[in-house]
């Protein structure tokens, strides 16, 4: 038994060769059967033809219907019109399951394939899509380790906030009330006075009511933190790991991204350096074009894609307002009015997909800080005895890997990169 990719490959022409899979489309013209049989690794046109076959293995094979799964066996010739340039002439067929009708249809409604989004994930589609998220997620964690980092987890029930409080899931446990995790960020940083350099990727929760395309309840959350790194190394190290994964995946997945729809050299163009533009430089471009913001105005999702679509690479928004920031994240020392951050915003209107920069290290600057932000520091008693012990200057990034999936893939939508997507309206299948 082989793969229908190692059945394609030109030293199997002329032999003897067994394929396991579903059928992707199945037609009969006179006394021949076409099955278009697809596995993981590619799909092949398979013949039956009643000279080759008992009567009822073909009045069977002629029988097969979409995603019916079945064995066959057969040689292996060459033909320019078949998918791969090449076509099994079956010998013998064995069927596991045959199907009366498969539910998934063009014509189907975006909810009802939602619903049944259990089937939908057969599509070619988005099995071009898993391949990729996996090449993503691959690269993400064998560039850390190359970088020296450790691979760490965190809890992800916890008893306090890291982005805010309204943005909490807030569950039962053992008659008390904890909270899903907005990020692992604050259990990394405990890690780096062992560890130095420490990443995970780990679920994330936030109960934003939000609707939009790039939105999701629970995505999949890349963080890393690095003691002793500035803004601007934590900056060139998310640059390399861009570079990399990009790499990857154009390297891995060329056939999976042009059935994305997408130009794997225009991908291939985006590498770093990436230009780091202020806080204040992004407002004035945005009234620039259009758009109508004061300085201290959040940056949304309309507005990052107005802003995006004039570049042609990632960029570096820097140096934000401090109230537009988390309480941890530090001053500038040359300018107060600002923090040492950074968002890493995708080209063509996709928006962020990281956000990070420089910790709070001074113990002073975070009691101060989070006494502005109106927050009980004894919540927050463990966060502060690391600047107590040891504290040392130290950076860290949160990466959306399925932002990161969307803009790769060129998606209308966050909930095409995930495989079950969960959102404000969505907790089935």
């Amino acid at each position: 038994m082989i793969s229908i990719l190692q059945a394609l490959s030109n030293e199997n022409i002329g032999k003897s060769v067994s394929v396991r899979g579903w059928v992707y489309r199945s037609r009969s013209v006179g006394k021949k059967s076409f099955l278009v049989i697809r596995d993981s690794t590619g799909i092949i046109q398979a013949v039956a033809e009643e000279p080759n076959l008992t009567p009822e293995d073909f009045k069977l094979a002629s029988s097969l219907t979409v995603e019916s799964s079945l064995e066959v066996t057969g040689t292996v010739k060459e033909d320019k019109r078949a998918p791969g340039e090449r076509e099994l002439l079956i010998s013998s067929l064995k069927v596991y399951c045959r199907n009366d009708s498969f539910p998934v249809a063009k014509d189907k409604s975006e909810d009802f394939l939602l619903d049944i989004r259990h089937l939908w994930l057969r599509s070619r589609e988005f099995t071009s899509m898993l391949k990729i998220r996996d090449t993503v997620f691959r690269s993400f964690n064998d560039y850390f380790y190359s970088r020296g980092y450790y691979q760490v987890q965190g809890p992800m029930m916890v008893s306090t906030a890291t982005e805010g409080g309204s943005t909490l899931f807030k569950v039962p446990f053992f008659g008390q009330e904890v909270n899903l995790t907005q990020s692992s960020q604050f259990y990394l940083e405990t890690m780096i006075f062992s560890l130095e350099k420490v990443f995970t990727v780990a679920p994330s929760f936030r109960a934003e009511k939000s609707r939009t395309w790039r939105h999701l309840t629970e995505y999949w959350h890349a963080e890393g933190e690095a003691a002793w790194y500035g803004n601007e190394e934590m900056m060139k190290e998310e640059e390399g790991m861009m570079d990399y994964i990009i790499s990857e995946v154009t390297k891995r997945n060329a056939e999976d991204l042009e059935r994305a729809g997408r130009d794997t050299k225009k991908l291939s163009s985006m590498k770093s350096p990436y230009q780091r533009i202020p806080y204040s430089k992004i407002i004035d471009l945005a009234n620039e074009i259009g758009l109508t913001l004061k300085y201290g105005d959040d940056l949304g999702m309309e507005e990052e894609r107005a802003v995006t679509k004039r570049f042609e690479k990632p960029i570096f928004v820097t140096d934000f307002p401090v109230q537009l920031k988390s309480f941890y994240h530090r001053p500038n020392p040359e300018n107060p009015e600002t923090v040492l951050c950074h968002d890493l915003l995708a080209p063509e209107g996709y928006g962020e997909i990281i956000g990070g920069g420089e910790r709070i290290w001074e113990l002073e600057v975070l009691r101060r800080k989070i006494r502005d932000f109106g927050m009980n520091e004894e919540d927050y008693y463990w966060y502060v005895d690391l600047r107590k012990y040891g504290s040392i200057p130290h950076s860290g990034f949160g990466l959306g890997l399925d932002r990161l999936v969307t803009w790769i893939c060129g998606l209308d939508t966050i909930k095409n990169a995930i495989p079950f997507p969960r959102t404000i309206r969505r907790t089935k299948p």
